[in-house]
């Protein structure tokens, strides 16, 4: 099984949410036009990722699945909910995002003038849905590895929008041919983006070197019968 450390380091750069999957790509268009906002939205995420995935995975683990409400009585062994799931994990969603939004608006009243619609559509951010659903596709083993998968994969969509921030404030100031000015030029650049993930999917992670090991003995092991018999 993959370790925690694994499963954080890979959602941060080989499965990145907006690299590998573009989710979230609505709010990552509007809100990097400058470093500031990228900013304060990534934490956003981060804070709403790291919260809601674990929340979920007890969800998910402890009332949804065919089951899970053992621990309550033995009668309800055969009850099944999970097809409460969509219903549950954006409700769980909506409510961390509507707590995020009454904080920033408290403490941080012009970065949430400066997010505007885009802080309360964290709600409906198909990358906060995504890891909730990624997380129940890989059937994680502990809550420790959901939040490590949470957390990573809001670091990384954290790095991708304030990355593109900076390129676009750059981009201001260079002479840009009239039809690519905007978003144009901020989707090229993502997808240069993109492809410079992608050498991070070369990354031999422990589970894969683990499982290298056994055939490179025995590949040597033929090799060294082969030159004994010559």
């Amino acid at each position: 099984m993959e370790s925690t450390l694994d499963i954080f380091v890979k959602a941060i750069f080989s499965e990145n949410m907006i690299f590998a999957y573009f989710l979230g790509m609505c709010s990552y268009l509007a809100v990097s036009k400058t470093v500031k906002t990228a900013v304060g939205l990534g934490a956003a995420v981060i804070f709403v990722l790291t919260v809601t995935v674990p929340v979920n995975y007890l969800l998910e683990n402890y009332v949804l699945q065919e089951g899970a409400l053992t621990w309550i009585s033995e009668d309800y062994a055969s009850l099944d909910l999970s097809f409460l799931a969509f219903i549950m994990f954006i409700a769980v969603v909506a409510s961390i995002v509507q707590l995020v939004e009454m904080l920033v608006e408290k403490f941080a009243p012009a970065l949430y003038g400066a997010l505007g619609i885009f802080l309360p559509l964290i709600a409906v951010n198909c990358s906060i849905l995504g890891g909730a659903l990624f997380m129940q596709e890989r059937q994680f083993s502990t809550i420790l590895d959901a939040t490590a998968f949470s957390l990573g994969s809001g670091i990384g969509w954290f790095i991708a929008i304030v990355a593109i921030a900076a390129i676009r404030e750059k981009l201001r100031y260079s002479n840009v041919p009239g039809p690519l000015r905007g978003l144009g030029i901020t989707f090229i650049v993502t997808g240069l983006m993109g492809i410079a993930f992608m050498s991070f999917m070369g990354i031999k992670y422990g589970k894969e070197v683990v499982e290298e090991e056994p055939a490179t003995e025995v590949t040597t092991a033929t090799t060294n019968q082969q030159l004994e018999n010559k």
